[in-house]
């Protein structure tokens, strides 16, 4: 039994230690915004934040997740630069297929809450190992840096 805060609530999961948390946050909360890519790391569409750092859940046990906040794509919206992120994507049309869009903005989200303009070479960190078969990688930029240099967004506005 392990207890986790996802998205903002305790949650109460029999689990064992080692299981990945992306298994947990879909088959067993039902939380299926997180999505399965290539199960290695190597792809970014399981990116979640782990205490507001981006993660990659598909590697990542459960155990290592006990005593931290776990945001997934389904809250990255609630947060100041989760919001302005998902606008930014809505506003420059980012999507293609969208799949490896919830890993992809929950990096740049990271990103932008710790970098107030990024260049490129700390986006292209931030971003790297994200991988989008649809190639909209010049969109992503262009939305991550909409998202820095937007107006501060708040709950409610």
């Amino acid at each position: 039994m392990a207890t986790l805060n996802i998205n903002g609530r305790d949650v109460t999961v029999d689990v064992p230690a080692d299981m990945p948390i992306l298994w947990v946050l879909r088959d067993v909360v039902g939380l299926t915004g997180t999505k399965f890519g290539c199960g290695i790391a190597a792809c970014g569409a399981c990116t979640v934040h782990l205490d507001g750092q981006p993660t990659r859940s598909c590697v990542t046990p459960v155990s290592a997740a006990v005593g931290k906040r776990i945001t997934t794509i389904e809250a990255i919206g609630e947060t100041p630069a989760g919001k302005k992120v998902q606008q930014a994507w809505l506003d420059l049309e980012v999507v293609q297929c969208g799949y490896c869009q919830s890993g992809q903005i929950m990096a740049a989200s990271a990103l932008v809450a710790k970098t107030a303009n990024p260049s490129d070479a700390d986006i292209d960190a931030a971003m790297s190992g994200n991988i989008c078969r649809c190639g909209t990688y010049v969109r992503i930029r262009a939305a991550i840096k909409q998202a820095a240099r937007g107006p501060a967004v708040g709950k409610g506005a």
